[in-house]
C-alpha cells in the first residue's frame, strides 16, 4: 500500500504523462478543444477559491468587488459575439444551461421536442425512459420531469425533416422546441418552425453546444434572428473556453433565466472559470471569424480527405458537413469501440458514435457503426487543409491497411512535432499542451 508522499507523487506523474501524450497525439475529439495560455493564467486565478452567489452588483457574499467586473466583461463580451440583449454567464456546464432554459420555459411534466439521442441530440435533451420503456435517465426528463418527444429525422440530408416534424408539433402541442445536438452536421431549420410555435404557444430554444464558436464567429447560423428565444451552450468546443456554460436570450426573457440560475440550479459558479471565459471571449472577439472559417474549411477537406481513401463519410453527396464534426460509417471494418481504440493507440484521438440508422440495425451506443471526428482543436494547433490529407493517411493505415498502430504512433508523433502552439489567440508563448508547474 502507498504512503500518502506516494499518491501525492503518482497524481503528479499521472498528469504529466497525460500532457505528454497528447503533446504527441492527433485530437479530434469534437466536443474538446484547448484554451489559450492567457485563459488558462485566468483559470489559476484566486477567482477560483471565491464565492459570488447571485448576480453581479447583487452578490450574497463580499470580496466580489473585482469578480463583479470580470463577469460583468464576460456577460458583455457575451452579448457582442451573440448579438444578443440579455447574457448568463454563470451556468457551469451545457448541460446546466439547458436545464436553465427548461427550468425557465417548462413546468414539470410539460412536452419538449428535442432531437432523438440516435439522431444526434445530446442526453441533455433525453427522456426519463424510451418509447419501449427501459431506462434512460436523459436531463430533460429526469431531471426536469419533461415529457420528451422527437422531431422527425431525414436520414439523407442528416437533418430533421421540416413538414413531418411541423405536423407533429401540431397533433403534441409542446411547450418548447430545443433546437441543437451533439452530432451536428448542418444548420437546423429553426426559422421554419417559427410559425407553428406560435400556433401551439410554444417557446424556441437552441443548444449551441457543439457550435457556439462558429455562431459567434459568424459562421454557421443566427438562431437568435432565426426565432430563438434562448441559445444555452457550453464553452469549450468549437467556442475554445474553459468547461462552463451560458445562455443568451431576448431581453424578455432576461428574468426568468436570472432566476432558473440563481438559486434554481447553482450557488457559486466556478468563478475562475467565468474570468478564463471572459478570456476566451475577448480573443474570440478578435480572432473569432478567423478560426470558425478555417475549422469549417479543415471539416469539410477531412470529410473528402476520407471520403477519397475508402471511407462511407456520411452526407458525402451534401459536402459531408457544414459545422466542424464529420460522421463516419466505419461498419465495414469494425464497430466504432474497437475502431476507436486501434486509433487511441496510434496517437489518433476520436470516439465511437451512433448512426442515425444503427440502432434499427440491431446495434448499440457500446459498439455503434461510427464514429465522430471534429477540427476545432488541431485548428487550434495551426493545422489547414494539407494537415487534414495527412490525418486521413493515418487514419487509412490504421482502419483500412490494417498496419500496426504502434507503428502509425511513430509518424504521428513527428507530424506533430512542427504543431505545439496554440494560435488564433493573443499570446503564444507557452505550447498547448506544456505541463505548468506551480510548485
Amino acid at each position: 500500500m502507498m504512503n500518502p508522499e506516494e499518491y501525492y507523487n503518482k497524481i503528479f506523474d499521472l498528469l504529466r504523462r497525460h500532457h505528454n501524450w497528447f503533446r504527441n497525439c492527433i485530437p479530434l475529439i469534437a466536443s474538446e478543444n484547448v484554451m489559450s495560455p492567457a485563459a488558462k493564467e485566468a483559470l489559476v486565478s484566486d477567482f477560483g477559491h471565491r464565492y459570488a452567489e447571485g448576480w453581479p452588483g447583487e452578490r450574497v457574499y463580499a470580496g466580489c468587488t473585482y469578480i463583479d467586473q470580470v463577469e460583468e466583461t464576460a456577460i458583455e463580451l457575451a452579448k457582442k459575439l451573440f448579438k444578443a440583449d440579455f447574457a448568463d454567464v454563470r451556468p457551469i456546464s451545457g448541460v446546466v444551461a439547458n436545464l436553465v432554459v427548461y427550468t425557465a420555459f417548462t413546468k414539470p411534466g410539460d412536452k419538449m421536442f428535442a432531437l432523438a439521442i440516435t439522431k444526434g441530440g445530446h442526453i441533455s435533451m433525453g427522456p426519463l425512459y424510451s418509447t419501449t420503456g427501459s431506462f434512460i435517465g436523459g436531463t430533460a426528463g429526469a431531471v426536469r420531469g419533461l415529457n420528451v418527444k422527437y422531431f422527425a429525422f431525414n436520414e439523407k440530408e442528416m437533418n430533421i425533416d421540416v413538414d413531418k416534424s411541423i405536423d407533429l408539433i401540431k397533433q403534441e402541442k409542446p411547450r418548447l422546441i430545443m433546437f441543437g445536438g451533439s452530432v451536428f452536421l448542418f444548420p437546423h431549420p429553426v426559422k421554419e418552425f417559427v410559425d407553428v410555435a406560435n400556433e401551439v404557444d410554444a417557446r424556441i430554444a437552441y443548444d449551441a453546444a457543439h457550435v457556439a464558436g462558429l455562431i459567434a464567429g459568424g459562421c454557421f447560423q443566427d438562431p437568435l434572428r432565426e426565432g430563438a428565444e434562448a441559445v444555452s451552450m457550453s464553452t469549450h468546443k468549437t467556442l475554445p473556453g474553459p468547461q462552463h456554460g451560458m445562455v443568451v436570450a431576448k431581453a424578455e426573457h432576461s428574468e426568468e433565466i436570472k432566476k432558473a440560475s440563481f438559486p434554481g440550479l447553482l450557488s457559486n459558479h466556478h468563478l475562475h472559470c467565468v474570468a478564463a471565459l471572459a478570456v476566451t471571449l475577448a480573443e474570440h472577439l478578435k480572432f473569432g471569424e478567423e478560426y470558425s472559417k478555417q475549422i469549417i474549411r479543415n471539416a469539410k477537406k477531412l470529410g473528402e480527405a476520407l471520403y477519397e481513401r475508402g471511407f462511407k463519410v456520411v452526407a458525402a453527396e451534401k459536402g459531408f458537413t457544414e459545422s466542424h464534426t464529420i460522421l463516419v460509417d466505419i461498419s465495414e471494418y469494425g464497430d466504432g469501440a474497437t475502431i476507436e481504440k486501434e486509433l487511441e493507440k496510434a496517437n489518433i484521438i476520436l470516439n465511437r458514435n451512433l448512426l442515425p440508422w444503427d440502432i434499427r440495425l440491431g446495434r448499440h451506443y457500446t459498439a455503434p457503426g461510427g464514429i465522430r471526428l471534429g477540427t476545432s482543436e488541431v485548428t487550434r494547433l495551426g493545422m489547414k487543409e494539407p494537415e487534414m490529407e495527412s490525418v486521413a493517411d493515418y487514419i487509412r493505415k490504421v482502419v483500412i491497411d490494417k498496419r500496426k498502430p504502434e507503428e502509425v504512433a511513430k509518424e504521428v508523433e513527428e507530424f506533430r512535432e512542427g504543431y505545439q502552439k496554440i494560435h488564433y489567440c493573443f499570446e503564444t508563448a507557452r505550447e498547448a499542451y506544456e505541463y505548468l508547474h506551480l510548485r
